[in-house]
């Protein structure tokens, strides 16, 4: 199996990474960032310089960055290195999350009907899930996922460890093939690393 170098934008996105590079047929060693976009976009070119030499995989989110995912990549990343692949969640990773209606219905107890259809045209992905979060059935869910009224906060207190449980859970959590049948985004994504994975270095 290749091992890829990553970066992201946050800790549900790495595990959000790890998934569907598993499903793709790829590992991630070291994961660069963890501290945001600007963060990771500030580092992007001493990323894609790496990669010249070993395989490279970063997922940002698009957000309200353009209108959509190839709109903004040339400006992100004008020359990509043959060992890089900057890829995008439309709009944002939750939009991924949410594709796999069936299981996240199931762990926030919400009915499957109200799972959005179509995450990929979700203006803000991240706000549906707290919305459904909102209406859970569970109040652990409620008070985790949810934030407190008058605290700022877009999420819950806990929304990423919960974020992350429904993701690694082996049985019941999200599944980046079921996913992707919901998400074009998604699908590019995992074609994109199956076809890093089985790449060589270059000149060997």
């Amino acid at each position: 199996m290749a091992v890829l170098t990553a970066a992201v934008e946050g800790i549900v996105d790495e595990v959000v990474l790890r998934k569907v590079c598993d499903y793709a047929g790829a590992s991630i060693g070291i994961v660069y960032g963890r501290s945001g976009k600007s963060y990771v976009l500030s580092r992007l070119s001493g990323y894609n310089n790496s990669a010249r030499f070993r395989h490279w995989v970063v997922l940002l989110d698009l957000d309200n960055d353009a209108i959509c995912a190839p709109a903004i990549l040339p400006s992100w990343l004008p020359n990509p290195s043959q060992l890089m692949r900057l890829r995008v969640a439309v709009r944002e990773v939750e939009a991924w999350i949410i594709a796999d209606a069936e299981r996240l219905a199931s762990f926030l107890a919400v009915a499957v009907r109200d799972i959005p259809a179509s995450p990929d045209e979700l203006a803000d992905p991240k706000l549906a899930v707290v919305n459904l979060a909102r209406g859970s059935r569970r109040r652990a869910i409620r008070d985790d996922m949810v934030p407190k009224p008058g605290s700022g906060q877009s999420v819950g207190p806990a929304y990423a460890s919960r974020m992350i449980e429904f993701l690694q859970d082996p049985k019941l959590g999200w599944r980046a093939d079921v996913a992707s049948l919901n998400s074009e985004s998604l699908r590019k994504c995992i074609a994109a690393i199956t076809g890093l994975a089985g790449q060589g270095y270059p000149g060997a």
